[in-house]
């Protein structure tokens, strides 16, 4: 069938039948999506990355409406030891070296390695660790922001664990 209808020009340049972009991530894969293209750009993360004996170096990244980005660094044998992230949801991708993930209080280990990423819900209770000898990097986003990180005690914490103190306000010892 024939119509006399003729599209003159291009259709997709009339803003009304495009779909609005959204500035920000806001689906669970956009923020996975952010992550790998923040760990892509190696030039713009690395220059920032520090090492401390002492205690896991982090530093926030970015910050936009309802979600923050943060940059940690972890020596051989510091771990964040066994916590949640409060209210908030997450994507944590790995940007160099290889941590150990371990999930809930049962412990189940996860091998993380350059690339890797989880993404978790409000309420997931895990421990990471560098249990290598080399030091790693890794990324989080956090949806909405943290507002606070409940350590839990366990008995699978890592080597190198903040004490375990349920309910704690953890923001100082920032971790998965």
């Amino acid at each position: 069938m024939n119509s006399d209808v003729q599209i003159a020009g291009d259709p997709l340049a009339i803003p009304h039948l495009l779909p609005p972009v959204p500035a920000h991530p806001s689906t669970v894969s956009a923020f996975a999506g952010l992550a790998r293209a923040i760990a892509a750009d190696r030039d713009g993360w690395a220059p920032l990355v520090q090492y401390d004996a002492t205690s896991r170096w982090y530093h926030r990244l970015r910050t936009g409406p309802g979600y923050e980005v943060w940059l940690l660094s972890w020596v051989p044998g510091q771990g964040s030891g066994a916590h949640d992230h409060g209210r908030s949801s997450g994507v944590l991708t790995v940007l160099q070296g290889e941590l150990t993930e371990r999930v809930g209080h049962q412990g189940a280990r996860h091998t993380l390695t350059a690339g890797a990423q989880r993404v978790f819900a409000p309420g997931y209770v895990h421990d990471v660790v560098n249990d290598s000898l080399e030091p790693a990097v890794s990324l989080h986003i956090y949806f909405p922001g943290l507002t606070e990180m409940p350590l839990h005690p366990t008995q699978n914490a890592g080597a190198g664990a903040a004490p375990a103190l349920d309910g704690v306000n953890a923001l100082d010892a920032l971790g998965g």
